[in-house]
């Protein structure tokens, strides 16, 4: 089944105090997500996903990450950056990941940003109304603490039980006042230079 796109929403936030202290620089958040018909909806389970992800994939990881950057002003301007996708009650979270976890999705926002980092994600099951959590990390540094944020919002009619919601994200900067360091000094306290935790 072709691509089947119904919207685009978008979500813009910009944070000027927080904790009671103002920001030096705004922190400006990001988030461009389509909703799309399920293009596995009512075929019972599907063993192979690979033709659908190669039509619909590569046309929303372009969209979108034209959207996003548009809203960020450039690929240049971005910081952390993430994707996300929600199926609705009828399909199964493989379809959600199918589209988001491809290189055919991934790697125009990646390329558009000139990003070394890999995209942190979500994909989970969702009604209408469900909450959208886009988790970002630096793009060129994914032990970066200071940019392990959320950008969160929802739709109150998507997904609806035979959709896909397919969203990328964006920062402009990293959280205000971050003060917790980044785990390369975790690393160097505990002594342990093979530590894998990212958190």
């Amino acid at each position: 089944m072709a691509l089947q796109l119904l919207r685009v929403s978008t979500f813009t936030e910009t944070q000027y105090i927080e904790g009671g202290k103002a920001c030096d620089i705004p922190l400006r958040l990001f988030a461009a997500a389509a909703i799309i018909k399920n293009p596995w909806h009512g075929q019972g389970f599907i063993e192979d996903l690979k033709p659908e992800i190669y039509d619909v994939a590569p046309q929303l990881g372009k969209m979108l990450t034209e959207t996003i950057l548009d809203m960020a002003g450039g690929g240049e301007t971005v910081e952390g950056y993430g994707k996300a996708a929600m199926v609705g009650t009828s399909g199964e979270v493989e379809h959600a990941s199918a589209i988001i976890h491809t290189l055919r999705f991934g790697n125009y926002y990646r390329n558009a940003v000139q990003a070394e980092s890999y995209l942190s994600f979500t994909n989970v099951r969702s009604g209408p109304g469900g909450t959208l959590m886009i988790p970002l990390m630096h793009k060129n540094d994914a032990g970066m603490r200071s940019h392990y944020l959320t950008v969160q919002f929802a739709m109150p009619d998507a997904p609806a039980h035979d959709e896909l919601v397919i969203a990328l994200g964006a920062s402009v900067g990293g959280r205000p006042h971050h003060r917790i360091g980044d785990r390369y000094q975790d690393i160097a306290d505990l002594g342990d230079n093979t530590a894998i935790d990212a958190s």
